[in-house]
């Protein structure tokens, strides 16, 4: 059969179901997936799947096609996507697969895949894709066993043996619909933090708000009710259950660059010089953050993939990017994204503190945009970018980044600009460390962008 490849995503398997990403689709990546385990002598895989509507049944049809190649299935049931990340240590396998459409809308799903315990992404992907088209798939006489196993209660004996309150703590939580909210409940409890929940009961049509708290609009709700209730901060999570959102009773939103602030200084006081990992979009505050506590700032690509591959090269104890993913590598946990995890550490910090609003709020700043965007025909964004970077001349900057696109270091901020590697958009985000600031560098960039291709429309 031949797979639609626009599915085959930098960082995972991602499509509209029942239109790109179909059951035989769903079945022949299984397939691929047994295969490439089969050839490096992997006899297991463990499957979960989030709460959409279309998991039960796509992730039916992945198991079908890992076992048709011989290799052996357990099934995690309806889990975050850290569970599943969790179930490939806890068997001691590092082979899984979530069947996830992370923050798309309701009608997408997808897969994210680990081999061996390296997380497939770029040209791993790809290949899976060419395994289709050129049927280069096993089917072995005696297909895999497939059992199920309950991983939930292993995952939060862990987390509760591992995370101690200072003291008790009021929380309100969004899981918006997403797969989270049974989860996170008894985790909570088990902590001993008292929740008022929104959204916890498990809905793929979203009915209430989309399930991204990298999106302010997402957030309103947590925020007018943190700000006029008796709880001390808030939290939410994405569709899936790997992003951390965090807003204070000022209503302030605590992006991930910042959380990370939180993590580090935390993590450097037991792992003094360890490097730090932050992603190419994070504020410029995060690096004389880093080394004030006795840490090494170590600049990386963006993607969830990536900077997990970065993690594991280094053997940071901590590394984060901007769109959520936070990874403890520290000894205390095995190294994966997981944002109930990520809150619970959260809560840990905080709960030493009278108020953690005011903690959280009293972390280093910036003026920043949201993260912009503009469109381009399929490809040309990448082209457009290396034309960028050739072209860079920048006399009045302290540094020109080109690990991931273009960011130019000011003085007194940055301007970024990287091609998506998921849909075909350049990626823009910029910084000043006042008003000011931001808007003399949006004139600077936004100027030489425009002498590169005059034919581009800023989006600012």
């Amino acid at each position: 059969m031949k797979a639609d490849r626009s599915i085959f995503k930098a960082y995972d398997i991602r499509g509209i179901v029942g239109k790109t990403l179909t059951v035989e689709v769903a079945r022949a990546v299984g397939q691929a997936l047994g295969t490439l385990a089969v050839r490096a002598g992997i006899s297991e895989f463990c499957v979960g799947r989030d709460g959409r509507l279309s998991g039960p049944e796509l992730a039916a049809a992945l198991i079908e096609g890992i076992a048709a190649a011989g290799v052996n299935v357990i099934d995690i049931g309806m889990t975050p996507t850290p569970v599943l990340y969790f179930a490939t240590t806890y068997f001691k396998n590092g082979t899984g697969v979530a069947v996830t459409g992370s923050h798309n809308p309701a009608d997408y799903n997808g897969f994210k895949m680990m081999l061996g315990g390296l997380t497939l992404f770029g040209e791993g992907i790809a290949h899976l894709a060419d395994m289709i088209d050129a049927g280069d798939l096993v089917t072995a006489e005696k297909p895999g066993t497939v059992r199920e196993a309950d991983v939930i209660g292993p995952y939060l004996e862990k987390v509760a043996g591992d995370v101690k309150l200072a003291r008790p703590i009021k929380v309100a939580v969004d899981c918006g619909n997403g797969v989270t909210g049974p989860t996170v409940r008894r985790m909570f409890k088990a902590l001993g933090a008292d929740v008022t929940e929104l959204y916890f009961d498990v809905d793929g049509h979203f009915p209430n708000h989309h399930p991204d708290p990298s999106k302010p609009a997402n957030l309103a709700e947590l925020i007018d009710v943190v700000k006029n209730t008796d709880v001390e901060l808030g939290l939410a999570f994405d569709g899936d259950g790997d992003r951390l959102g965090v807003v204070t009773k000022s209503g302030s939103i605590i992006y991930p660059d910042r959380q990370m602030m939180l993590f580090a200084a935390d993590i450097l006081q037991k792992h003094p010089g360890a490097q730090i990992i932050y992603d190419v979009k994070c504020t410029r505050a995060l690096v004389p953050w880093i080394r004030e506590h006795g840490g090494v700032p170590t600049i990386s690509a963006t993607g969830h993939s990536l900077v997990k591959a970065r993690l594991r090269e280094t053997g940071a104890p901590f590394a984060g990017e901007m769109s959520g993913h936070l990874f403890f590598n520290d000894g205390r946990w095995p190294g994966f994204d997981d944002g109930a995890y990520a809150a619970a550490r959260l809560l840990e910090i905080v709960s030493r503190s009278e108020n953690p609003s005011e903690m959280l709020d009293a972390l280093p700043t910036a003026v920043n945009t949201p993260e912009l965007q503009i469109p381009m025909a399929e490809g040309e964004n990448k082209r457009f970018i290396e034309k960028i970077r050739a072209a860079a001349k920048f006399d009045d900057a302290e540094d020109v980044i080109l690990i991931d696109g273009l960011r130019v270091e000011f003085k007194d901020g940055f301007a970024l600009a990287r091609a998506s590697n998921t849909t075909p958009v350049v990626v823009l985000r910029i910084e000043g460390d006042t008003p000011e600031a931001l808007e003399r560098i949006k004139v600077r960039f936004g100027e030489f962008l425009k002498s590169v291709d005059g034919s581009i429309t800023l989006p600012f």
